[in-house]
Parts: structure tokens; C-alpha cells; sequence
């Protein structure tokens, strides 16, 4: 599945406009946000009705019009979805900040899977998605808690990667908005641990996460 929301973030409270997120993807992790956030999909009746579900800002339609749409895009998809998306979306992601929610599973993904974990998913989804501004986040904690993080904001840390800095303050916005406190681990090479099954696979506190992150290599 797959997705777009106008979310009115802080991120543009200056000119007193919203943020538009753009969602491609409508699974666990996309319908997960979206709640919080809007969808696009191949599965567009599902994505209406999961939209109507959400609430009033968020609206279906196609991969294309949600990477038209948004200012953020947000990629929650199976990871083999993407070299299909990169060459579609190229225009349209161009310049654009984009946060990579999805992790390669060799068993699901196929060879890209085996490619990206060999050479690490950051910097893989970088060049996957060309011209990109790409964060990794929401990769290591599971979905589906995601809706409630804001019940106790702050708590639960949400580690992050990317090297552009402008990129992560506008994601570290966002992530807060949602509940979740982002903590920085450092650029793209540091994405591969940005999935289940590496050191910070799980829900931990922000100390938590910068503790393990001294222990981590590039």
C-alpha cells in the first residue's frame, strides 16, 4: 500500500503553513504514522479507507501525486519496492527530505536486500533514491506502538541517521511531533544499524540509545 497527509507541523508554523507530508506506503509502519499524519497506494480503495479512518487531513491517491504533494516525504515500504519507486519518483524526490522507514529482508526483498545490508541501508536507499534528502528513521522500533508514542512524549528514543543537517532537523521536528525524542547517530553509514536485529532494534530511552551508540562502529 501506498500514501499522502497535510500534517500542520511547527516545521512551517513561521509562515503559518502547514507542513504536507507525503506517505508511500500504507502497511504496518505507514498506517501506523498516518494516523498521526496522509496515504497513496496501489491499493487505493484500502488507502481511502484507512484515510477515512484517520481523520480529515488526510486524503488518498496514487505514489506519484504523494510525491507531488508532500514537502517531507515519508518511504514505508518493502525495501525491494524501491529501486521501482526511485526511477518513477525521481523528479518528484528530488531535493526533497525523505525519511526511509524501510529495512531490507533478504527472505521478503530479494538480491537488493542482500545488497543493502552489505552495503548498508543509509547509504543503499541513497542510492536507490537519487537526489534524495534521505533520513533514516522509524527503522528499529516496531510499528506498532508507533500511534501511541504520544502519550508519553519524550520517553521512548527514536534513533536517526543522514548527513544532512538541515534534513535532520526538519525530521527531528516531525519525530517529536509524534512522541518520540530523535536522537542522531550520525550520517548514512550509519543507517545499517537502523533496522531488527542490530544493537538498537527496540523501544530504549534516549540515553540508552546514545550509550549503545558509542559502542558502535561506522
Amino acid at each position: 500500500m501506498l500514501g499522502t497527509i497535510e500534517w500542520p507541523s511547527r516545521v512551517a508554523a513561521a509562515e503559518s503553513m502547514p507542513m504536507k507530508i507525503g506517505m508511500i506506503g500504507s502497511g504496518n509502519v505507514g498506517s501506523a504514522l498516518g494516523r498521526v499524519v496522509m496515504f497513496s497506494s496501489r491499493h487505493l480503495e484500502d488507502d481511502k479507507r484507512l484515510a477515512a479512518d484517520i481523520g480529515a487531513n488526510a486524503r488518498a491517491g496514487t505514489p506519484r501525486e504523494a510525491a507531488a504533494f508532500g514537502d517531507v516525504l515519508v518511504f514505508a515500504v518493502p525495501y525491494g519496492a524501491l529501486p521501482e519507486l526511485g526511477q518513477a519518483l525521481r523528479d518528484s524526490i528530488k531535493g526533497k527530505v525523505v525519511i526511509d522507514a524501510c529495512n531490507p529482508f533478504p527472505r521478503r526483498d530479494g538480491e537488493i536486500a542482500e545488497r543493502a545490508r552489505e552495503k548498508g541501508a543509509g547509504l543503499m536507499s541513497a542510492e536507490l533514491l537519487p537526489g534524495a534528502r534521505i533520513v533514516r528513521a522509524f527503522n528499529a522500533v516496531g510499528a506498532d506502538r508507533m500511534s501511541q508514542a504520544h502519550e508519553e512524549p519524550g520517553r521512548v528514543g527514536m534513533p536517526i541517521a543522514g548527513d544532512d543537517e538541515k534534513a535532520l532537523d526538519i525530521a527531528s521536528t516531525l519525530i517529536r511531533e509524534i512522541g518520540y525524542e530523535p536522537v542522531r547517530i550520525g550520517g548514512l553509514e550509519m543507517g545499517k544499524y537502523l533496522m531488527p536485529g542490530t544493537p538498537l532494534a527496540g523501544e530504549r530511552t534516549p540515553e540508552e540509545i546514545r550509550k549503545i551508540t558509542t559502542t558502535l562502529q561506522p
